[in-house]
Formats: C-alpha cells, structure tokens, sequence
C-alpha cells in the first residue's frame, strides 16, 4: 500500500535526524545484505540507507531493488541516501523509530 503524502511528511520528519545504518557498496546485492536489510527494517521501521553508486541512474536502480527485495517504501531520496520505511509485524517501542518518536 503506498504511502499518503502526509505519511511521507511525518517520516521525512522523522528521518531528517537519522544516521544510515547500512552501507550498499561494490559488493552488490547479496543475500546477506538483503538479509541485513530486513533485519533493520523489522528492527527501526524507518531508515537511512547509503547506496554508493556510480552516477544516478545506478544509484536509482540499487534503491528500486532495495525496494522491490524487502517489500519497503521509498519515503525520500536524496543524493546517494535513501529513506524507507515498512511496517514491523511487532513494533519493539524501544528500537522502532516510528514509535520512539511519537513518545517523545
């Protein structure tokens, strides 16, 4: 389900302070990573990945897979970092960025 453009504000909010917490480099899109990646998005809901990648159109592409692998939503990308957010299937209120900062 996409996401609605209030949704999208809400989390680009959020997101604005977050560091990446993976690096998508010259290894390519392994099984590991992809694992890695699911792993953080059930885990934070919402993050910042870096995709370093030759020219736009590269790093365009790698985030579209990154997408369609793990099943998240683009919420934003700027430059070579890309902000996506699926919904955890149980929301930890101590790791979830989403539920850390509607409490806080």
């Amino acid at each position: 389900m996409p996401l609605s453009q209030q949704d999208k504000r809400r989390f680009k909010t959020i997101g604005h302070h977050l560091k990446p917490v993976l690096i998508f480099g010259g290894q390519g899109l392994t099984e590991s990573f992809v694992e890695e990646l699911n792993r953080r998005l059930e885990d934070h809901e919402l993050i910042k990945v870096r995709v370093n990648a030759e020219t736009r159109d590269d790093r365009s592409a790698v985030v579209e897979a990154l997408c369609e692998t793990s099943g998240a939503e683009l919420v934003q990308r700027i430059g070579n970092i890309a902000l996506l957010y699926r919904a955890a299937k149980k929301p930890s209120p101590k790791l979830s960025n989403i539920l850390r900062a509607q409490q806080g």
